[in-house]
């Protein structure tokens, strides 16, 4: 077996390791153990504006991997592919899981993707014990002022920064061999930038200890990977885009 396989695999494996603990940990706190009373996270939390966010964010990279597997015989790709769809169909689960933990909804009528970028800090939207929700929705700043910082905008045609729109996954779909392992690499590339962005949003705002870790682990994950993603372009003679 070659060095790249094998190190994905012994990846995959604490990847899904500490998700078993983290979702351990959140039943945990759900239930009190801790000694202190669990605090629900409100409607557009950060905590719940991230679950909500991140699963749609996650499921269209699930997509492409599951695409390029079928368009590639590389094993390097393959298993890239295969370790991306499995890490972030299983984190997946575990933040729609927290959503129905929460009694909350997976879908927000009229709430923009990535609005809770703009909200306050861990304290704020959490049940009765967050700030007040003004009328948009949104808790008012936390008290030590000023929002945690804002996503960038997402380019014409795709829901989230970074997610690829409908005519680059006809592109990927119609794409084979080296011309796929190309144009999925740099789309993956765009895909975890806009994730590991969103992801500090949360390591940064979300009162969820739990979910801070899981969300400190998506973008340190990440972003080795963006640097695995180079470095596998660079070998076919390509590189990221923009």
């Amino acid at each position: 077996m070659s060095r790249t396989p094998r190190t994905y695999w012994a990846a995959g494996t604490a990847v899904l390791l500490a998700l078993l603990c983290a979702a351990a940990a959140t039943v945990a706190a759900a239930s009190g153990d801790s000694g202190t009373p669990a605090r629900t996270p409100g409607l557009h939390s950060p905590d719940a504006g991230f679950a909500r966010d991140m699963a749609v964010h996650h499921q269209q990279a699930v997509e492409m991997s599951f695409i390029v597997r079928d368009r590639t015989q590389d094993e390097a790709v393959r298993s890239l592919a295969y370790d991306i769809a499995n890490t972030q169909a299983n984190q997946r689960g575990m933040m729609l899981g927290w959503l129905d933990l929460w009694g909350l909804p997976k879908v927000v009528a009229g709430e923009p993707p990535m609005s809770w970028m703009g909200t306050s800090g861990e304290d704020g939207g959490h049940g009765e014990h967050g700030g007040h929700t003004g009328h948009d929705g949104h808790g008012d700043h936390g008290q030590n002022g000023g929002h945690s910082g804002h996503a960038a905008a997402a380019k014409p045609g795709a829901l989230m920064p970074g997610m690829a729109t409908k005519e680059e996954l006809a592109q990927l779909t119609a794409a084979s061999g080296r011309d796929a392992e190309v144009l999925y690499l740099q789309l993956m590339t765009d895909h975890h930038k806009g994730g590991v962005e969103m992801a500090e949003g949360c390591a940064r705002q979300c009162g969820t200890p739990v979910e801070r870790d899981l969300a400190q682990g998506m973008a340190d994950a990440q972003s080795s990977e963006l640097t695995l993603m180079a470095d596998m372009l660079g070998k076919r003679g390509a590189a990221p885009r923009g």
